[in-house]
This record gives C-alpha cells, structure tokens and sequence, in this order.
C-alpha cells in the first residue's frame, strides 16, 4: 500500500475501467458507464489527481508483479451534498478493488489507509456516496464505520443515478 504517483495515472485508468462497471446497477446501460470511463476516469484525468494536493490517492500492488490490484481518492476540503461547510471534511471519491481480490480484506485496508492519510490533513469527517442499489458496496461501507445520512443524484455518462450518502467521523491515528 503507498500513495500513488504520476506514474501510476495510466495503470490506475486501466484497474478504473475494469472495475468502475462492477459497481454501476445492472439497469445502467453500457453506453453510460463507457462515456462516464473515458471521461473522468481516464488516464489524463488520473494524472491531474496525482498531482493536485487536495487529492490523495492510495493504490495496493501486487508484490511480484507491481500490478495495481486496488485504489483509492480522498478529496481534501469537499462538502458533502446538501452541506456547505468544507474545512475538515474530505469524499471518500473511489474505492475500487480488482475483482479477483474481493472479499481479501484489501478494500478495508485502502479505506483505512485513505481515513488515516484524511485524519493526518485535518479532515475530521470523511463521507461517500455509493449507488443506493449497490447493497454489497453499502454493507462494506457500514462495517468499516460509515453511516446513511443522506442521498444525491449522480451523473453516470449523462444519467442519473440514486446514491446514498455515508459518513464516518475521523480522528489522527
């Protein structure tokens, strides 16, 4: 586990597209999730997050091969939707594990990476939102601490989706 760097923009691009779909509702067409891909999470826009302050971005490789198995994006100072304070409030953005490790316990060490990196720059509340449907990814967020408090609307490739939004207060390890 370390912070990614400029580097790892086009590796990272890749573990995106494959698995951004895994967490898209089945009714979500293909045609979305490829235009919401190719446009915010490719490989230019992953190289602008690494080298942007406010955005911490941790990645799990494989300790033979480098391959990036696992990542994560902490968005600094990001009011939760419906909120308008930003100081000492940071978005879990992204948290996606290569489908071949689920159920490892990787994802809960990224989160636990991304929360302590979040703490470690003042954040003392870290929140989320994942797709309302999406019971699997809602399940993990609880047991790593994260509560419902809210909902918003989330633009994939031009639809809307339902998404609940979580929060888990923070503190420096």
């Amino acid at each position: 586990m370390r912070l990614a760097g400029p580097d790892d923009a086009v590796a990272l691009a890749a573990l995106a597209a494959l698995t951004f779909p895994l967490a898209c509702p089945p009714s979500l067409g293909p045609e979305a999730i490829a235009a919401h891909v190719a446009t915010r999470l490719d490989a230019d826009n992953f190289a602008r997050f690494l080298t942007d302050p406010a955005h911490l971005v941790h990645v799990a490789a494989d300790e033979d091969t480098g391959a990036l198995l696992g990542y994560t994006m902490v968005v600094l100072d990001s009011p939760a939707p419906g909120r308008e304070e930003s100081e000492g409030v940071a978005e879990l953005s992204k948290c996606y594990v290569h489908p071949d490790v689920h159920g490892r316990g990787l994802a809960g060490r990224l989160v636990a990476a991304a929360t302590d990196a979040a703490a470690e720059r003042g954040a003392r509340e870290l929140w989320l939102g994942t797709n309302a449907a999406n019971r699997r990814a809602r399940r993990f967020y609880e047991r790593c601490g994260f509560a419902v408090v809210g909902k918003r609307t989330y633009d994939v490739g031009g639809v809307p989706n339902d998404d609940v939004v979580m929060s888990t207060p923070v503190s420096v390890p």
